[in-house]
């Protein structure tokens, strides 16, 4: 019964180019046959902040789901079209935004990615609705730099450290444009039962209003299921 939650709908992906860099970016619409019913098991679900990073808390998805995911980037994978097609592994949560913005720390003002590896996608799905929105993109300024790779990292951190030192940092709020160090390349839609699957190494932030209390119960909360996939 718990895998029959978890169907989805035929797949329409629609890819966008963003930036200098021309980086690809898959948004699906209708993602869920019954999302409501994804709502429901996330709202069982037991939730603990277990990334310090992160601004919330977070649950495991059940095993059902994530091995629907990873053969839902495994069918987007480009690698594939010429060449053989690769095995995926990866993590997902259900997560949920909860953190009020007077008390992010330094790092969860800024744009950030989530590491090194060139080949690892993020996947966010929107299960909120909310006023909050989806996921937007960004150029550190100094560098004009929208992907940070491993090579690339000890330019941007010292960029961004000498641009702290000269402006300081951003006040205690969520990203919205991302100046003075950063700028927009591109946001993604945040429709209920909308995914959309990004590179790790690109510069990213959750859009999310600061006028706006954050809820933690996952029916009225700002509730995604988020996950990051690696080829083995």
């Amino acid at each position: 019964m718990t895998e029959n939650l978890f169907q989805t709908n035929a797949i329409s992906a629609q890819v966008e180019s963003i930036g200098n860099e021309r980086i690809k970016i898959v948004q699906i619409a209708d993602f869920f046959k019954d999302p409501e019913a994804v709502v429901a098991a996330a709202s069982n679900k037991a939730y603990a902040r277990i990334n310090p990073h992160y601004p919330g808390v977070r649950a495991p998805v059940e095993a059902s789901l994530l091995q629907s995911l990873i053969g839902l980037i495994a069918s987007q994978d480009q690698h594939a079209e010429t060449a053989s097609p690769r095995t995926w592994n990866g993590e997902a949560w259900y997560s949920i935004v909860t953190c009020p913005p007077q008390r992010l720390t330094p790092i969860q003002r800024l744009p950030h990615f989530d590491g090194f590896n060139e080949d690892q996608v993020a996947v966010m799905i929107y299960l909120n609705q909310t006023a909050h929105g989806g996921t937007a993109f960004f150029r550190q300024r100094a560098t004009g730099f929208e992907r940070i790779t491993e090579q690339r990292f000890p330019e941007y951190k010292k960029c961004l450290e000498d641009g702290v030192r000269k402006s300081g940092l951003p006040e205690a709020r969520y990203v919205t444009d991302g100046a003075p160090h950063f700028e927009k390349i591109g946001e993604s839609d945040a429709t209920f039962n909308s995914l959309v699957i990004y590179p790790g190494t690109l510069l990213h932030s959750g859009v999310i209003r600061n006028d706006i209390a954050l809820e933690s119960d996952p029916a009225r909360a700002r509730l995604t299921i988020n996950g990051f996939f690696s080829p083995a």
